[in-house]
């Protein structure tokens, strides 16, 4: 018969000293955790939503300026608020239009990036994990949405739709819902589980995309560049589902993505070529030439895209194109652009080195161009607008334009 097992003292005293030491780490990772090393500072009450400029605007004056470190070209507003970043105390900041700080979150590691969506602020910082921390806030009452924390390389361009926020990098790319729970991840995997769930994990990532339930990824493999097409919300996130692969020249990305369809650009003939999910080719135009891809810092290309009312639309650093919403053709082209623009009522405007031009779309003409006084700055311009007035950023400056009454 056997002795049965009795638990001695010496096993007390070692579970003691386990127990107490797995209590001290599991205090300090919570004492030591970026998301505990900042400060929330939230409105003092609801912000109403201001919307946007509902109708385009026949005079503009400058009103109030802003400072905005945020390595995006683009200005952020969000649910009428216009957000921005002082690199110097690693502040966020929401405005009203007139000025007035509604909100601030400050925290010490440095921003990769910021984009808006579900009337979120969704900012990425770098730790010692890369570019992987991420916070939510809502726009409308400075309160944390949502956090995450996961291993991502040190540089990334961020990317989002009004479904999804991630970012891509040359070894990967992922996206994330609105409460940051990661739907997919593509590429190299720090840790793999399951070695064959990444099927292209040597291949370096050029530039991705995403809306609604489609992902789309440029990538340049062993074997040639690739345009893959992918599902948004896989059974698996640590499995991609791929709609189709599609063989694209070395040096193409993308530039524009629909609910069924990814336009890329392809420097070496200068033309747009759309792709549906099953691979056939809906539209080819000829476009000036532009080569976002081998001037990326990053090593992946990451055109200034927008969406209007009735096209996407994507900045090439010279020329703004309007593309048809569903099979990507390029309609339109305006040679004049500093930058994207957005549509007010049943018009376009985007900055030129003028001001403001009006367009139509349809007619693809310009109405007029209001004059802005830019007090000598000639690089380039993003516009958005933040209840009824444009909101340009200038380098590090936004300025907001007010409707002259």
């Amino acid at each position: 018969m056997k002795t049965p097992l009795r638990r001695t003292r010496g096993d007390l005293i070692a579970t003691g000293v386990i127990a107490a030491i797995a209590a001290i780490a599991l205090l300090v990772a919570f004492i030591t955790a970026p998301i505990r090393q900042d400060k929330l500072t939230p409105a003092a009450e609801e912000i109403p939503n201001a919307g946007v400029l509902a109708i385009a605007p026949q005079a503009l004056t400058e009103g109030v300026q802003l400072q905005d470190d945020s390595p995006s070209p683009r200005p952020l507003t969000v649910a009428g608020l216009i957000i921005t970043y002082d690199k110097e105390i690693g502040t966020i900041k929401a405005s009203t239009s007139s000025g007035e700080e509604k909100w601030t979150y400050t925290r010490k590691p440095e921003l990769c990036g910021m984009a808006g969506a579900w009337d979120d602020v969704v900012a990425v910082y770098r730790t010692n994990i890369g570019c992987g921390d991420v916070v939510s806030i809502k726009a409308t009452t400075g309160q944390y949405s949502h956090t995450r924390s996961a291993i991502a390389p040190d540089d990334v361009e961020i990317i989002s739709s009004n479904d999804r926020v991630g970012y891509v990098a040359p070894t990967r790319t992922e996206i994330w819902r609105s409460d940051l729970v990661r739907t997919v991840e593509y590429g190299e995997v720090e840790a793999p589980q399951e070695p064959d769930f990444q099927p292209n994990a040597e291949c370096s990532r050029t530039s991705a995309l995403t809306r609604k339930e489609f992902y789309a990824v440029t990538e340049k493999c062993e074997d040639g560049s690739w345009l893959r097409m992918q599902e948004a919300t896989p059974e698996d996130s640590r499995k991609p589902e791929i709609i189709k692969s599609v063989q694209i020249s070395d040096g193409s990305y993308l530039v524009a993505i629909g609910e069924e369809a990814a336009a890329v650009y392809d420097p070496s003939t200068s033309t747009v070529s759309s792709f549906n999910k099953e691979g056939q080719e809906l539209a080819n135009a000829k476009v000036p030439q532009s080569d976002l891809l081998s001037d990326s810092p990053t090593g992946v290309a990451a055109p200034q895209v927008a969406d209007l009312p009735h096209h996407m639309s994507y900045f090439d650093g010279d020329n703004l194109m309007l593309l048809d919403p569903g099979n990507l053709a390029v309609t339109t082209i305006f040679p004049d652009a500093l930058g994207t623009g957005f549509g007010a009522g049943d018009r376009l405007l985007y900055p030129t080195p003028e001001g403001i031009a009006v367009a139509n779309w349809d007619t693809k003409s310009i109405d007029r161009v209001i004059p802005v006084d830019r007090h000598g700055y000639t690089g380039p311009i993003s516009i958005s607008s933040a209840g009824a007035t444009v909101v340009e950023k200038r380098g590090t400056e936004i300025a907001v334009l007010d409707l002259v009454q």
